[in-house]
């Protein structure tokens, strides 16, 4: 065998010769810019709504035109609320145009696929666009948006916009025809005949901000001379509100116009699905909000609070989110990319709000409000990513990963704005009262921030400096320092003065309180996070792993099955026992674990017991938290 003889570079390089290098096609964008221009003319959508057996929208959309020649019309790409390009595009089929009744061909934009290029034929004086919407019809899909029972229309689905324009300045009519029998609810007012709703003119800006929801079962229950609660269900029996149950959602509206000082709508709709066939939701809106749950939400009230933190979220997004909206997030079209640099204050501060509401309204109890902040605080202050990622950058995430699963969330992280957003917001509460002697808090700032312009559901923008401008209206101190230190830095603890200076202290128990059973319930889950550092399904398969806890030290990871524990079968109430069992000197526990097809044992050495967050108070008579859970 010949030896390897090494060849300097200079003589390799002249050995072989070069290879291909091609240079990249010049990417040119024949899109117009979206200007603040009136658009000439008003639109004309029509929706059929009525085949409910197999999900399908059918559309029939005019779009007038001023001239012949090139025109490009666009899908919605960049939704608000979604922070991220959510359109549903691929589920758009059987694109047809016409002009006077003729054909006009057209071509998807071969960088942007959400835009459709025509050449408008000379004389034409409005485009017709035909197309169906193949909304989802198995979870695997995406969200369930018919059923037989009811269903969920967004417009953004099943409509198209001409490029060129801020959507604020194009004019729409639109109508839709439900199933005979049905009852439609929006935020956009309408007008029935039969089964045909005919929507009042708006711009398109607004009609994708106002959603429908439309059923065979339906009620609708004022709650203020601004805002109804619109229910649809899959059962009427589902719809059974008792009067305690709906003053706890008027309270909502009493809480809410009394923290913010003015309401961002002429007339405010949730729009409350009871189901298990439709896809959850929650998404928000300056006149009304999505908001789906599973059945139970009246008739099982004394079970627990389930879902019932949602509508206190999305309906503080009509202040913070739609009317309060961050610069880098507003955008004149739904072509345009949002910047996510300000979630932190869209959905932290909307999710501390939640929080407060809920207990202010009694749609919540305090007590079940307070093992939700637990539960919160415990997370963050066991998060293993926070040593790595700051807050800052998790507001990337809508972009970054879409919601889709993560193998060691705990490790990468994920939209950690919203609630260690409520922490920081927390905190900041305690400063305010520390540095106003008790005078003020969060509340003034909601009050400055928020209440301005009673009625307006446009938008008013905001930036960095603005929140700390305005933090410092209310009390003086360095609100840029604060703020840059937990949105910038990186720590392992969760911050959590806003708890010990505001009276409280968390703590572990082996005890769950009610409010974690319920979630447990609900979820149908085990958490095991602080003791075993996983939680399972309630049929052992893993869903999630705390990175470097005892469970990760095992090589236990997602999706892995729990068959046994201590030779027995796998039940939730089986490994808590056992968990229970190796506190102090105990046996460790012992798992027999199945991944594909491969078995295999583990015994895990933790004896720390069964471990549970909770909120002990250290002050005394009423906190500062107290305050802040208290109604007005």
């Amino acid at each position: 065998m010949l030896a390897s003889i090494a060849l300097p570079a200079a003589v390799l390089a002249q050995a072989i010769p070069g290879n291909s290098a091609p240079q990249p096609v010049p990417i040119v964008d024949t899109i117009p810019a979206a200007r603040d221009i009136a658009y000439p003319g008003a639109m004309t959508l029509d929706v059929d709504a009525t085949d409910i057996a197999r999900g399908i929208f059918s559309v029939k959309q005019t779009i007038p035109v001023a001239q012949a020649g090139p025109m490009t019309l666009l899908y919605p790409e960049w939704l608000p609320g979604n922070h991220r390009p959510a359109g549903a595009i691929p589920n758009l089929a059987g694109l047809a145009f016409t002009a006077d009744g003729k054909p006009v061909k057209w071509t998807r934009d071969p960088v942007d696929v959400y835009a459709f290029h025509i050449d408008v034929p000379a004389g034409a004086k409005a485009i017709v666009a035909s197309f169906q919407y193949l909304s989802p019809t198995a979870g695997n899909q995406g969200r369930i948006q018919m059923t037989p029972e009811m269903l969920s229309l967004q417009w953004e689905d099943v409509s198209l916009y001409p490029a060129g324009y801020y959507t604020r300045q194009i004019p729409v009519d639109a109508s839709v025809t439900y199933p005979t029998g049905w009852t439609a609810a929006s935020g956009l007012p309408s007008t029935k005949s039969g089964a045909a709703y005919r929507y009042t003119r708006t711009n398109y800006e607004t009609l994708v901000d106002s959603p429908v929801i439309a059923g065979q079962y339906y009620r609708e229950i004022p709650l203020s001379d601004r805002v109804t609660l619109d229910v649809v269900a899959d059962d009427a029996k589902e719809l059974a509100a008792t009067p305690e149950q709906i003053q706890a959602h008027k309270n909502l509206v009493t809480q809410a116009v009394k923290l913010f000082g003015a309401q961002h709508y002429d007339n405010y709709h949730f729009l409350l699905t009871i189901s298990d066939k439709l896809g959850g939701i929650g998404l928000e809106h300056h006149r009304s909000s999505e908001d789906g749950v599973d059945p139970g939400y009246f008739t099982k009230w004394s079970d627990g609070p389930g879902g019932r933190n949602l509508l206190p979220h999305e309906y503080t997004h009509s202040w913070n989110g739609k009317f309060r909206r961050g610069a880098d997030l507003w955008t004149p079209d739904f072509r345009t990319p949002m910047r996510d640099s300000l979630l932190w204050v869209y959905e932290g501060q909307t999710q501390f709000w939640g929080y407060m509401l809920q207990a202010r309204s009694g749609l919540v109890s305090k007590q079940d409000t307070l093992d939700g902040l637990a539960f919160i605080a415990a997370y963050y202050d066991n998060l293993p990513g926070r040593e790595w990622r700051p807050l800052i950058d998790t507001t990337n995430d809508p972009i970054i990963s879409a919601r889709r699963p993560k193998p060691w969330s705990s490790y990468q992280r994920s939209e950690d704005y919203y609630n260690e957003g409520l922490l920081m917001w927390l905190e900041a509460d305690s400063i305010i009262r520390k540095q106003s002697n008790g005078t003020k808090s969060m509340d003034d700032f909601a009050r400055t921030f928020f209440g301005l312009r009673d009625g307006d559901f446009g938008e008013v923008t905001y930036t960095f400096d603005d929140v700390a401008r305005t933090l410092n209206g209310v009390v003086p101190y360095d609100w840029t320092g604060f703020l840059k230190t937990h949105l910038y830095d990186t720590s392992k603890r969760a911050p959590l003065a806003g708890f010990t200076d505001n009276g409280y202290e968390l703590v572990y128990t082996d005890q769950r309180s009610a409010y974690l059973k319920n979630r447990e319930s609900v979820r149908k889950y085990v958490d095991l996070s602080y003791s075993l550092g996983m939680t399972t399904d309630n049929d052992g398969e893993v869903g999630g792993v705390i990175w470097n806890g005892p469970a990760f030290k095992q090589d236990i990871d997602s999706g892995t099955k729990i068959v046994a524990v201590n030779g027995k079968a796998f039940s939730a109430d089986g490994i808590r026992d056992a968990i229970t069992a190796a506190k102090g000197k105990g046996p460790a526990v012992e798992l027999l674990l199945k991944s594909g097809d491969v078995y295999r044992t583990v015994k895990i050495d933790y004896h720390g017991g069964l471990r549970y967050p909770t909120l002990k108070k250290t002050g005394t008579g009423t906190t500062g938290l107290d305050r802040l859970l208290a109604p007005k």
